[in-house]
C-alpha cells in the first residue's frame, strides 16, 4: 500500500475542477467564507463537485493512515473505516478511542500484535 497514484489523481481531478469552478460572480463568495456565502457557493454544480472531491480525497487519506496504523499497532480498525468512509472525521475520532481504549484495558494484547507485525515485516524483508 505504498503508492500514492490514486490521491496524485484524486488531487489532480480536484484542481482541476477548483480552477473551472471559479467564476467572477462566486470569487467573492470564496473571499468572505461565512456559511451564507460556503452555502451560496455550494449550490453551484461545479462547486459541489470540487468540494464531494476534497471530501472524498481526505476521507480515503485519514481512512489508509487509519488502516496502516491498525496494521502496524495491531489495534482493530474496521469500524473506524466503515465511519470513515461515511463520515470522516467520526471515523477518526473512533479509531482514536479505539487505540486509547486498546492501550488502557489490553496493554499485552496490544504489544503482542505490535510485535507479531513487526516480526512479519523483519521476515519478509529478509526473504
Amino acid at each position: 500500500m505504498a503508492s500514492y497514484l490514486p490521491f496524485v489523481v484524486l488531487a489532480g481531478v480536484y484542481l482541476y475542477l477548483f480552477i473551472n469552478s471559479i467564476t467572477p460572480e462566486n470569487a467573492q463568495d470564496f473571499s468572505n467564507m461565512e456559511l451564507a456565502n460556503v452555502a451560496r457557493l455550494f449550490a453551484n454544480e461545479k462547486v459541489a463537485a470540487t468540494g464531494w472531491v476534497h471530501y472524498l480525497v481526505m476521507d480515503l487519506f485519514v481512512g489508509r493512515w487509519i488502516y496502516l496504523e491498525g496494521q502496524k499497532t495491531g489495534v482493530w480498525t474496521i469500524h473506524s473505516l466503515a465511519l470513515c468512509f461515511f463520515a470522516g472525521p467520526l471515523g477518526l475520532l473512533s479509531h482514536i478511542f479505539t487505540a486509547l481504549i486498546s492501550q488502557k484495558f489490553f496493554p499485552k494484547l496490544h504489544q503482542n500484535e505490535a510485535v507479531t507485525v513487526a516480526e512479519q515485516q523483519v521476515s519478509s524483508t529478509n526473504s
